[in-house]
C-alpha cells in the first residue's frame, strides 16, 4: 500500500497601490536547465567460477591419500574400544536368546533365573550405551585434532590452485544445498585431488597430533 503525500503550495499575491496605480507583477525567473549527466564507462567485473565437491577428498580410493592414512591411524586408536563394544553387544544377544528359550521351554523354569538374566541384560544395555556415547564423543574430538592440520593445508593448497587458474569464485558443492552436478569445465574436484596427491604423496611422513 502506497501512502501519497500532498504538499499545498501557498501563492501570495501582493497588491501595492501607489497614486491609484496598480503595480504589475514581476516576471518570474525561468528555472535553469541542469545539464543531463553524461554516462561514463561502467566497469563490469569479469570472473571465473569453479565448483569443487570437498566430500570427495575423503574417498578411500579416489580421494586425497593423506586423509585415508590419517583415518586408518584414527580407527586404530579406537579399535580396542570398538572390540569391547562388539563383545558386549554379542553377550547381550546371547543372554536375550537364553531368556527367549527359557520363556518358550515347556519344562519348569525358575522365574528368578529369568528375572536375573533380564536384569543382567538391562544393566549391560545401559553400560553399552554409556560407553558407546563416550567413545563417540572421544572419537569426534580426536578426529578434529588429527585432521585439523591436514584440512588447513588442503585449504591453502586449494586457494593457491584456484588463484593460479584465474578462478575468482569457488563454490563447494558439498556444502551448498541443491548443487548435485557441475559441468566438467567448472568442476575442478578430480583435477585438484590429482594435483594435491602428486605434490603431497600419502607415503610421505604424516605427523599425527598427540
Amino acid at each position: 500500500m502506497r501512502v501519497m503525500t500532498r504538499i499545498s503550495l501557498a501563492i501570495v499575491f501582493c497588491v501595492i497601490a501607489i497614486s491609484h496605480t496598480v503595480a504589475q507583477p514581476a516576471t518570474q525567473p525561468k528555472p535553469q536547465t541542469m545539464p543531463a549527466p553524461q554516462a561514463g564507462p561502467v566497469n563490469v567485473p569479469v570472473g571465473k567460477v569453479g565448483v569443487i565437491f570437498s566430500a570427495a577428498f575423503q574417498d578411500p580410493k579416489e580421494g586425497i591419500g593423506k586423509f585415508t592414512v590419517l583415518l586408518t591411524k584414527l580407527n586404530a586408536e579406537f579399535q580396542k574400544t570398538q572390540d569391547e563394544l562388539n563383545q558386549t553387544a554379542t553377550k547381550i544377544n546371547q543372554l536375550q536368546d537364553e531368556v527367549t528359550k527359557l520363556q518358550a521351554s515347556t519344562a519348569p523354569v525358575d522365574p528368578k533365573t529369568v528375572q536375573t538374566k533380564l536384569e543382567q541384560i538391562d544393566q549391560m544395555k545401559k553400560d553399552y550405551q554409556r560407553k558407546g556415547e563416550d567413545a563417540q564423543t572421544n572419537y569426534q574430538k580426536r578426529r578434529g585434532e588429527i585432521f585439523a592440520p591436514l584440512q588447513d593445508d588442503v585449504g591453502k593448497a586449494l586457494d593457491a590452485y584456484a588463484k593460479s587458474r584465474g578462478i575468482t569464485l569457488l563454490i563447494d558443492g558439498s556444502q551448498v544445498e541443491g548443487i548435485l552436478f557441475a559441468a566438467d569445465n567448472i568442476d575442478i574436484t578430480k583435477a585438484f585431488i590429482t594435483d594435491y596427491n602428486l605434490k603431497n604423496p600419502a607415503t610421505a611422513s604424516t605427523t599425527t597430533p598427540k
